[in-house]
Parts: structure tokens; C-alpha cells; sequence
């Protein structure tokens, strides 16, 4: 494939580059802790036993963990190859 002005093997590399950023931010979130709440830390609405089993040490319902990854999910990306135009310049 064409690179333009890349060298070869560069796509891919950005790829590789951007994977391995995603997972390391992953393994960086800690995993809950402890003993599970019966009852959410936010709204006090019960959390199901299910969810109480499949993840330990939970202390949020389903909802707020909606709210509050909802809140997160606007991070910045880093644009590892630019626009055209500041290539160009």
C-alpha cells in the first residue's frame, strides 16, 4: 500500500501504537474491591444479586455506571498523523 510520504510498515505501526495505548489505559482502571453494596453508593436503588456476583466489590448500580462512563467517554484522542494541511505547511 501507498504510504505517501510514510516509510514502509508505518500504518501499521500507528495502529500497533494505538492498540497498545487502549490497553494500557484499560489495565490501568482498578477492578472493584471488597465486598459488594446491596445498595448503590449514589442513588441507594438495590443492585441485583446478579450483578453482585459477577462483579465483586461493586458499589454502583447499572445506571449510574451508565451516567458515569457516559460522563468519561469525552476524552481526547491523540491524532497521531495530522492534518494535511499542517503536513503541507
Amino acid at each position: 500500500m501507498a504510504g505517501g510520504w510514510a516509510r514502509d510498515g508505518a500504518v501499521s505501526e500507528q495502529i500497533e501504537a494505538s492498540i497498545n495505548d487502549e490497553l494500557a489505559r484499560l489495565k490501568a482502571r482498578r477492578a472493584p474491591e471488597g465486598e459488594s453494596l446491596t445498595h448503590c453508593a449514589e442513588c441507594e436503588e438495590p443492585i441485583p444479586e446478579a450483578r453482585r456476583a459477577a462483579l465483586p466489590g461493586v458499589k454502583l448500580c447499572i445506571d449510574c455506571v451508565a451516567e458515569r462512563d457516559g460522563a468519561q467517554a469525552a476524552r481526547g484522542g491523540i491524532n497521531r498523523r495530522g492534518s494535511k494541511d499542517s503536513q503541507l505547511k
